[in-house]
């Protein structure tokens, strides 16, 4: 197999710095590609770091080359200040990267959106993740994955207190009431979007993977 080179968007995150941890284990990538407002304090062989302003897409945009770009950029109402910032972060950066990657004939797109998105839901969050995942199916990629986590479960460069209190309450009744809807380790997302990327084949076109579905994917090796 031809060894890919990864793009990567949101690597400071939770999941993109996972994500970025096991990209450079893994060798079936020779190169990744991050892009950040902020240089990432890491040296690696396989990594090439971008700095950017992602509100001058003209001057990133011819950068975004390689096979599958990764997704995991987004922010919180509070860190936003506003719905407005929010959206920017989450829906038009991500789309603008998108729509970049397809433009310069980059194959996959792999994204992390989130449980129960919907473009007509009622709920602000839900609304803008669902209308990315709605707007990137337009784009002319082969290969476009959409994994909807719920609660991401991990350690988090910024302490949300509210968050780690919803997150024990929710390994709590998964635990005993719902374990469809158990949270979702940052691991088990960043590996598998690293499954379905470099399996091609068995996860064409335009697919939507659930939280309940994500434990298999992040086990499938096939």
């Amino acid at each position: 197999m031809q060894k890919l080179t990864a793009l990567l968007l949101g690597a400071t995150g939770l999941v993109g710095g996972e994500l970025l941890q096991q990209l450079l284990k893994d060798d079936q990538f020779e190169r990744i590609r991050v892009f950040t407002r902020r240089t990432l304090e890491l040296n690696h062989p396989k990594l090439e770091q971008h700095q950017i302003n992602f509100n001058a897409p003209e001057e990133w945009q011819a950068l975004v080359q390689g096979d599958v770009l990764f997704s995991t950029l987004g922010t919180t109402m509070k860190k936003a200040g506003s719905k407005k910032n929010q959206f920017l972060v989450d829906y038009t950066y991500q789309y603008q990267f998108a729509k970049a990657a397809s433009a310069n004939g980059v194959s996959a797109y792999v994204l992390v959106s989130s449980a129960g998105a919907n473009p007509k839901s009622q709920v602000f969050y839900s609304r803008m993740k669902g209308e990315l995942d709605r707007d990137v199916k337009a784009l002319s990629f082969n290969q476009t994955i959409i994994l909807r986590p719920s609660f991401l479960d991990g350690n988090r460069q910024e302490k949300r207190p509210f968050e780690q209190l919803g997150l024990k309450i929710n390994r709590w009744l998964t635990r005993y009431v719902f374990k469809k809807y158990r949270p979702t380790p940052a691991k088990v997302v960043a590996q598998a979007m690293i499954n379905v990327a470099v399996n091609p084949k068995k996860y064409s076109d335009y697919r939507i993977f659930e939280l309940d579905e994500l434990f298999d994917l992040a086990n499938d090796n096939t």
